[in-house]
């Protein structure tokens, strides 16, 4: 009942134009931004910890109501891409630097692509499907299982495939070894035994190290990416260099450097437009609970 629903309104509203759907997107994102005081408070909690309380509450404000704009833009994204076709999907997107992916796979490497919760991630791994490659992004198990299923179902409608991320590093294994290409987020909040520590925004933070293991073990190449707009309707996905991975004696001090590699890409980039990362998300509750209290 729940699903059949969840499509009966999808379909209503897929009816509308494009500008229509977006409206009552941005509307929804407005009425979450007005109704949930606990959200507001995580984003302002996320922004005075990173930025060590140097914004102004009028920055804070401005980034907190782009956060729950984005949000709900990321929904529309989904809506949208399991109705429309390549074409009206793929004319919204362009990318810079594809040649860096093309020399990577002259040389025989499969790619795991290092990416966060920033600006439109959901457009992204459907554009690098439509203009670079089929990826399988790493996902991790909703509770929402109705929701779970609309979402994997319009991530799948290009080509990408879905890994769920309990027991994944097989699987990704496989990929690599068939020369495919996976995408992991690097951005989440993870437990103990997934990552190593490294220095985010300026602070202690534990990020996952399976990109820069599985690099390292299998010579695949760690490519961030991310993707941006000045629209929120025209976005370019931009393909950084290689993340080099060392391989010598120490294998731990490898990883290590890599991982921190990926977490300084991903201070720079924020750092340079804040407002696209997720900041609703509580990134530092296992490493510093206390900032939420």
């Amino acid at each position: 009942m729940g699903y059949n629903f969840l499509l009966i309104v999808e379909n209503i509203l897929m009816l509308l134009p494009h500008r229509a759907r977006k409206a009552f997107f941005t509307f929804l994102a407005f009425l979450g931004y007005k109704s949930s005081k606990k959200y507001r408070c995580i984003v302002k909690q996320n922004l005075n910890y990173a930025f060590d309380n140097s914004m102004s509450e009028e920055e804070i404000d401005k980034i907190t109501r782009y956060s729950f704009k984005n949000l709900l833009y990321n929904f529309l994204h989904l809506m949208e891409m399991r109705h429309l076709s390549k074409e009206e999907i793929g004319s919204r997107i362009t990318v810079i630097n594809k040649e860096e992916i093309d020399k990577i796979h002259k040389e025989g490497r499969a790619i795991i692509y290092a990416t966060p919760h920033y600006c439109a991630w959901e457009l992204g791994a459907a554009g690098l499907a439509l203009h670079v490659e089929t990826i399988a992004p790493v996902y991790k198990k909703l509770k929402n299982r109705v929701y779970e299923k609309w979402l994997l179902d319009a991530r799948a409608k290009f080509g990408n495939t879905n890994l769920e991320k309990t027991n994944v590093v097989k699987p990704l294994i496989r990929l690599i070894k068939q020369g495919k290409a996976s995408g992991i987020l690097i951005d989440t909040n993870i437990n103990e035994r997934e990552g190593v520590m490294v220095e985010f925004m300026g602070k202690p933070l534990r990020m996952t190290s399976t990109p820069a293991y599985l690099a390292r073990k299998f010579n695949a190449a760690i490519v961030p990416v991310h993707i941006r707009t000045d629209d929120e309707e025209n976005y370019t996905i931009i393909i950084h260099d290689e993340i080099k991975v060392e391989k010598t004696d120490d294998a731990q001090s490898d990883i290590q450097k890599a991982t921190q590699l990926q977490a300084d890409w991903l201070t720079s980039i924020i750092r340079k437009e804040p407002k696209f990362w997720f900041w609703l998300h509580r990134r530092w509750k296992n490493d510093k609970p206390e900032i939420y209290n």
